[in-house]
């Protein structure tokens, strides 16, 4: 067991973050939503958050390089804390405007980033220290993070239908808190960086993370496409589920609801994959998660189908995009050179991200000028076309053979925590 206590203690600090952060991103477009009638302003609170978030992961990733994954994830998920609590303050005084929750979102975005990117750069140091395998690393981290979608969308429900959007976000600070207090206690600490007198410039490290993820053909086929997609699921997420559980006449809960359902399903997926996934085809699980995790859920929307019918098929789309984050994982490991996880990392996920931010916003413009049933049909047609496009496009098929080997051992000098 003791072996096994970073893993256990980075998958339990993934559940709280992500779990708190699902929480506000339905709480906040929720804020918004009820309080301006507005699908755009919806979108723009939801770009106000992401596009900081975006350049936040990028340029921290050399940091984490030289500071340490371990304490960018523990001081990173501290002051997050502390920026969550400005919300529900501002709430309670009477001066929560639009104009001032932009920038406290924005302010959020910033400092949730490289807690993000570091605890995901923390995976080969996990892995290392336990002797296990990333795929069943990537594997149980992707469960983790699918049953932190299901907890913190089913309890985001819950809270703003009992306390309301703004006072809910102090369900999220208490997460950060927990996630850095199980970082600190459970990861030890690693040094892994060079020796000050070997480090070269900020930019000259930046430029190293940026060669790395640039000089690979399949982290950069993974890196446009996850982009394009995660423009569609945030357009989904924030603007297009939202407005339709209004329009449908439901109330806040049913975002909660049809959210954790497919997180439910992807939990049976992520842990599966965790078994098995170093045995499976990448390419075809990888199309046929993407092709479910996407267009479906859009496609049942827009017919406008009953409750249980919608229930039934994020259940299914949630478990075949299970398999796609243990995939995606060990994919990126395996690629990127042990000097250079947190640059690349970070980079990886704020490339995928960066265009994120204009998903509400998209979403919003969509929905205003077409409706909300017509904005889910292209979005969805729009998402199916680059959930098939790895069949076309030669360098995804290289993912099915690793450039090199995961290492049994990083060559970690462990101190103990002061």
């Amino acid at each position: 067991m003791k072996q096994h206590r970073p893993l256990i203690s980075l998958a339990a600090a993934t559940v709280c973050s992500v779990g708190g952060t699902r929480l506000s991103v339905i709480a906040i477009p929720w804020l918004v939503l009820t309080t301006t009638g507005s699908p755009v302003l919806t979108g723009v609170v939801g770009m106000a958050e992401l596009l900081p978030y975006v350049m936040a992961k990028a340029l921290g990733g050399p940091l984490i390089d030289r500071v340490g994954a371990r304490r960018i994830a523990i001081w990173s998920d501290c002051l997050s804390t502390i920026a969550l609590l400005i919300v529900p303050m501002l709430f309670w005084l009477g001066l929560l405007s639009i104009w001032l929750l932009i920038p406290a979102v924005a302010l959020i975005g910033v400092l949730r980033a490289p807690a993000d990117a570091a605890k995901q750069a923390l995976v080969p140091t996990v892995a290392a220290l336990g002797a296990v395998p990333l795929e069943r690393v990537t594997g149980v981290l992707g469960a983790s993070d699918r049953l932190a979608g299901t907890i913190g969308a089913a309890g985001a429900g819950a809270l703003i239908v009992l306390v309301g959007p703004a006072p809910a976000l102090l369900g999220n600070a208490l997460a950060f808190v927990l996630s850095a207090v199980l970082v600190a206690g459970g990861i030890p600490r690693v040094d892994r960086s060079t020796q000050p007198g070997e480090r070269g410039s900020y930019r000259a490290d930046f430029v190293a993370g940026w060669h790395g993820l640039r000089s690979d053909p399949v982290l950069v086929g993974l890196t446009v496409m996850i982009a394009v997609t995660n423009l569609f699921d945030q357009a989904y997420a924030i603007v297009l589920l939202p407005v339709w559980v209004l329009e449908a006449g439901l109330d806040a809960s049913f975002v909660g609801i049809f959210l954790a359902t497919f997180s439910a399903g992807a939990i049976v997926g992520a842990a599966i994959a965790a078994a098995v996934a170093e045995r499976v085809p990448r390419l075809a699980i990888y199309v046929g998660g993407f092709f479910f995790a996407g267009p479906m859920p859009m496609a049942i929307l827009a017919l406008g189908a009953p409750v249980p019918a919608i229930a039934g098929v994020l259940l299914f789309s949630g478990f075949a995009a299970g398999f796609l984050n243990p995939i995606i994982g060990a994919i990126l490991f395996e690629r990127i050179a042990p000097a250079l996880v947190g640059r690349v990392i970070a980079l990886f996920g704020a490339l995928a991200w960066v265009l994120m931010p204009f998903g509400g916003l998209y979403a919003g413009v969509l929905a205003d000028g077409l409706g909300v049933h017509a904005a889910l049909w292209v979005t969805g047609a729009l998402y199916l076309i680059a959930a098939l496009s790895p069949v076309l496009i030669p360098s995804f098929r290289a993912m099915n053979k690793p450039r090199r080997a995961a290492p049994e051992s990083e060559r970690l000098s462990t101190a103990q925590s002061p």
